[in-house]
C-alpha cells in the first residue's frame, strides 16, 4: 500500500527541493534519485528510503543549522517588541472579536475550498465562463461549461459541498479541525500544555488520513516513538510547508493582545512537525492574530508580528518585499504578478509563498472583510487556508456583529468534523469555550499542578 507523503520516492523528491531552498547540499541526492526513476517503483522505494536514511544519520552527525534560521523559541524572538499592553476590551467586545474571528476564518476557508490547487490563471478562466469575474461571492458551478467543469474538477475533499448552491454549513477541513483540537489541548492542560502534550492529542484525536505533509510525516514518526523535535525532521520533507501556518489561529485567540505568549504556544505546537520557515510561519501570524485584537491597522498588524520571527529568513525578507509594494496604488493583478516573480517556484503549499500572499491580501483589503478574503483566494496557492487566515484576521477587527451576513450566514452557525465531541458544534459555543479559556490565569491549568518544564 502506498501512503501519500509516506512513500519514499515521494519524500526523497522533496527532499531535494527542501535541501535546495535552505542552501544545503543537494547534488549528489538528486542524481541519486535521477537514477532511481529510471528504476521500477516497486524496487526504487527501498532504494529511496535507504537514502533518507543516510541522510538523517549525516544530519545527526553533522547538523546544518544556520544561525539566521534557528529553531530556538528565544532566538526566533529576540527581535520581538518587549511593550504589550494586553487588552481592555469588555466581555462582549472579546467575545464578539473571538466569534469574528471563528466565523471570519470559517468564511474564508469556505470560499477557496472548492478550488484549493488550482492556480491563477485556471481560476479566472473559470469564473470568467459564467461571468463572475472578479470573485465577490462563494463559488458555483451555474453557468459554466462542462468543458470547464471536467478541465477544471472542484477538489475531491468536499469541494461540491462547498459550491454556493450546496452550502448547509461549514464541511470539515483540516483548517478548521486544528482550531478545535487547539481549543481542546488548552481547555485539557492550560497555557501550560507541551508539545508532547500536543503530539498525544493529535494521536489520540486526529485519524491518520486527515492530516497532510509534515503533518502526516511527523504523525508517523510520533507512532515509531520518536520524540519531538525528532518528528519534525527526521524524513520529513514538508518542514518548511504551511502546515504549521494554519495551526495558529486559536494561539492567537487565546491570548487577545499578548502576542509574546501567543507566538510561545505556537512554537510548542508547531515544532512536532516542522523547522525553520515552517515554525516562522505559525510564529507570526499567532502573533499578528494575537494583537488584532488591540490594533485594527493591518500594516501596523503585519510589522509588528514581522519582529516575532528572525530578520535574516527567507519568511521575513518575503514578507518585507510585499511591504515595499505600493499596493494601495496598485491592480491586485499587479501585485499577484510581483508575487509570482518572486515566489512562484515555492511548492503551492509552501510556507513562505502563501504567507506573503496572504500579507498581500491583507494590505490590499485594508481591512474589508470580502475584499480581502477574495483577494486572497484569487491569488491561487493554498486558497482555503490562505483565505481562512486572511479571514480569521479582518473577522476579529470587525467582530462577528460587522461580518456581512453574505459570508457568514450560509455557515448556519455549524461545522462538520471527524474529531470527537467536536462534529456538528455550534460558531458560538466554540467562541464560548475560547472566551472561557482566556479568563483562566495563564500560569492555571485545568488539573491546578499540571506545570511543565520540559520543552525548554
Amino acid at each position: 500500500m502506498i501512503i501519500r507523503y509516506i512513500d519514499p520516492l515521494e519524500r526523497l523528491e522533496y527532499e531535494i527541493n527542501q535541501r535546495r531552498e535552505e542552501g544545503s547540499e543537494f547534488n549528489d541526492i538528486m542524481s541519486a534519485f535521477q537514477k532511481l526513476r529510471l528504476e521500477p517503483a516497486e524496487e526504487a522505494r527501498p532504494k529511496a528510503y535507504e537514502i533518507l536514511s543516510r541522510l538523517m544519520i549525516k544530519d545527526t552527525t553533522t547538523p546544518n543549522k544556520p544561525s539566521d534560521e534557528p529553531d530556538d523559541l528565544n532566538i526566533i524572538r529576540q527581535t520581538a517588541l518587549i511593550n504589550h499592553p494586553g487588552h481592555t476590551l469588555n466581555e462582549s467586545e472579546l467575545y464578539d472579536k473571538i466569534l469574528g474571528g471563528w466565523l471570519g476564518r470559517s468564511a474564508g476557508c469556505l470560499l477557496g475550498k472548492p478550488v484549493e490547487r488550482h492556480m491563477r490563471p485556471a481560476l479566472r478562466e473559470m469564473l470568467e465562463s459564467n461571468k463572475e469575474w472578479p470573485l465577490d461571492n462563494y463559488w458555483t458551478e451555474v453557468g459554466m461549461s462542462l468543458e470547464i467543469l471536467g478541465r477544471y474538477p472542484w477538489k475531491q475533499r468536499l469541494g461540491y459541498e462547498s459550491l454556493r448552491e450546496n452550502i448547509t454549513c461549514m464541511p470539515e477541513d483540516d483548517d478548521l479541525n486544528y482550531v478545535m483540537l487547539n481549543l481542546h489541548i488548552m481547555e485539557k492542560y492550560g497555557y501550560d500544555f507541551t508539545s508532547n502534550d500536543v503530539a498525544t492529542e493529535w494521536l489520540t484525536n486526529l485519524p491518520a488520513f486527515q492530516v497532510f505533509t509534515a503533518e502526516r510525516v511527523a504523525y508517523f514518526n510520533l507512532l515509531e516513538g520518536r520524540d519531538v523535535p525528532d518528528s519534525a525532521t527526521h524524513m520529513n520533507p514538508f518542514r518548511e510547508w504551511i502546515g504549521a501556518q494554519i495551526r495558529a489561529d486559536l494561539w492567537g485567540y487565546v491570548c487577545p493582545g499578548d502576542p509574546m505568549l501567543a507566538t510561545e504556544l505556537a512554537w510548542r505546537d508547531g515544532r512536532i512537525s516542522h523547522t525553520r520557515n515552517g515554525i516562522y510561519g505559525e510564529i507570526f501570524y499567532a502573533a499578528l492574530i494575537a494583537m488584532a485584537f488591540i490594533e485594527n491597522d493591518p500594516r501596523k498588524l503585519i510589522e509588528a508580528a514581522l519582529t516575532y520571527i528572525p530578520s535574516n529568513s527567507r519568511m521575513a525578507k518575503a514578507i518585507g518585499i510585499i511591504l515595499t509594494l505600493p499596493i494601495g496604488s496598485m491592480d491586485w493583478e499587479d501585485v499577484l504578478d510581483k508575487l509570482q516573480e518572486h515566489f512562484g517556484a515555492y511548492h503551492w503549499v509552501h510556507s513562505i509563498n502563501n504567507a506573503a500572499l496572504t500579507v498581500a491580501a491583507l494590505l490590499a483589503g485594508d481591512g474589508d472583510y470580502e475584499k480581502t478574503i477574495c483577494y486572497t483566494v484569487m491569488g491561487g496557492w493554498d486558497t482555503d487556508s490562505n483565505g481562512a487566515t486572511a479571514g480569521s484576521i479582518i473577522g476579529i477587527i470587525q467582530g462577528a456583529k460587522a461580518l456581512p451576513e453574505k459570508w457568514t450566514g450560509p455557515l448556519n452557525n455549524r461545522i462538520r468534523s471527524s474529531l470527537g465531541n467536536f462534529d456538528n458544534s455550534n460558531f458560538t459555543d466554540l467562541a464560548q469555550r475560547t472566551f472561557i479559556v482566556t479568563q483562566r490565569p495563564v500560569d492555571q491549568t485545568s488539573t491546578g499542578s499540571h506545570h511543565h518544564t520540559d520543552d525548554f
